[in-house]
């Protein structure tokens, strides 16, 4: 029974992130790239100025940086580690290509999503912020499809409530901690009937479970302030080993790039036919780069709604930065290691084995202490996703329950329980309906930045032509 339940689950998953839904954020891209003429090139180091400045002035909870931060908080997780390597494995080197196409389409969409976010969002007299795809769906398209606006909410409680912020992440970080300090299951407890546990795992889950509580008690401005210091400084790291490794294997990368351009459009003639097609590498690499980045699944601009800003564009463009920092540069660092260390060709390894493979064998450092930073940047970058995912969660629950903030708080203290309870969670089901409910959440989102793009364009035609007037800096 179970195990047909499973294989209906899968099947709904694999149909949910299937080609059509790939296309519809593809596509949405596209047409947003067209439109704003190619804003993601021209705008790009205006972006990256702003990202860093903040607005004064500006209503909202917390500055763009931090809206920023939030969001990223959010993207940067196991999927810039894991999900590259999942990726490559299953569609060859050529995966990272498309990975990188779908995020460069994916910029115009995360800047038309946070654009839209401070749009329509709404600012209580106490400075309150709340805003997103629920906000500009009710308000940009009209009364009349308030009903796609609550089936987005719906969808973004159900990805918080199963387990993409929590369940998985949780996992994901008792697996790193276990792996790095007790392998061989030397400490372990008998645990109640759930079986035995390694120590490692239980002080980790505790450990965890405390300061999760510790930050998200605190609200957004908590949210936000552990975010902005956690994500630039581990970003950084990872940003900063991945490049000495590219630089002292600098002979091998021509050569890597030169696979993973050829892989993308003839896998066979690179992974001797182990790689099925060129559409096999194309939809690995979309997936994974659309699930890291949340370009297009509307995620990202609920953080963006909370921003101090005056102006819809500006926050636009510093949303945009998201994708470029989270794809275009880090997932980009971890494919071409994993390539030009022949990682991926490795019988025997997948997921974070494969990137740990990577690590060790390409940086000049023992190979205990290149585990040790992988797993630190898996533990942080997996502990800041389960903070972001809080806060998306409890923002699509407060626009669902009418702004009832008692409702927000009980769900508060179950996500931080979900967290506790997360390492001895291991019902596969239980992400693959997250892993649904994720997927769902873009339709309605998708569906409105196609109804709402001429809004986007005069949004940003007007912004610039102050902006060249001198209007402001």
């Amino acid at each position: 029974m179970w195990k047909t339940i499973n294989d209906l689950l899968v099947q709904i998953d694999n149909l949910v992130w299937g080609v059509p839904l790939m296309v519809l954020i593809m596509a949405g891209g596209i047409l947003l790239t067209l439109r704003l003429g190619l804003l993601q090139i021209r705008k790009l180091p205006l972006a990256l100025k702003w990202m860093v400045k903040n607005e004064e002035g500006g209503e909202g909870e917390i500055s763009s940086f931090s809206a920023l931060c939030t969001a990223l908080s959010a993207t940067i997780g196991t999927g810039n580690i894991v999900g590259v390597a999942t990726a490559v494995g299953a569609g060859g080197p050529g995966a990272l290509f498309w990975m990188i196409v779908a995020a460069f389409f994916g910029m115009a969409t995360k800047f038309s999503e946070g654009l839209l976010a401070v749009k329509y969002r709404i600012v209580g007299e106490d400075g309150h912020s709340l805003g997103g795809p629920f906000y500009y769906i009710e308000q940009g398209m009209g009364k009349k499809w308030k009903w796609l606006a609550k089936l987005f909410a719906f969808f973004g409680v159900c990805v918080g409530l199963f387990g993409i912020g929590t369940f998985s992440q949780v996992n994901g970080i008792a697996s790193a901690v276990h792996g790095f300090f007790d392998p061989n299951d030397k400490h372990c407890i008998q645990i109640f009937s759930l079986g035995q546990y390694s120590w490692s795992v239980v002080i980790a889950s505790l450990i965890l479970a405390f300061c999760v509580a510790a930050v998200l008690i605190g609200g957004i401005k908590r949210i936000a302030n552990v975010s902005q210091v956690i994500v630039p400084f581990m970003a950084i790291i990872y940003f900063l080993f991945a490049a000495i490794l590219i630089i002292t294997n600098i002979t091998q990368v021509p050569a890597a790039i030169k696979i993973i351009v050829k892989a993308a459009f003839t896998p066979k003639a690179v992974t001797g036919g182990a790689v099925g097609s060129m559409f096999m590498a194309m939809q690995k690499g979309v997936a994974r780069g659309i699930f890291s980045n949340e370009a297009g699944l509307g995620s990202a601009p609920i953080a963006a709604a909370a921003a101090q800003t005056k102006e819809p564009v500006r926050q636009g463009l510093v949303s945009m930065t998201g994708t470029f920092i989270d794809t275009i540069v880090i997932c980009t660092l971890t494919g071409l290691s994993i390539v030009l260390t022949g990682a991926w060709q490795v019988d025997g390894l997948e997921g974070v084995a494969v990137t740990t493979y990577a690590f060790q064998k390409g940086l000049p450092f023992p190979a205990e202490i290149s585990s040790f930073i992988l797993m630190l940047c898996l533990v942080f970058f997996a502990f800041t996703t389960i903070l972001g995912w809080d806060y998306y969660s409890e923002r699509c629950l407060e626009y669902l329950s009418g702004g009832n903030m008692k409702h927000v708080k009980i769900y508060r203290w179950i996500y931080i329980l979900a967290v506790f309870i997360g390492p001895y969670m291991t019902v596969s089901a239980v992400w693959t309906i997250a892993d649904i409910f994720n997927g769902l959440m873009a339709v309605p989102n998708m569906i409105a930045l196609f109804a709402l793009n001429g809004v986007i364009v005069k949004e940003t035609k007007d912004f610039f032509e102050r902006h060249e007037r001198g209007d402001f800096e």
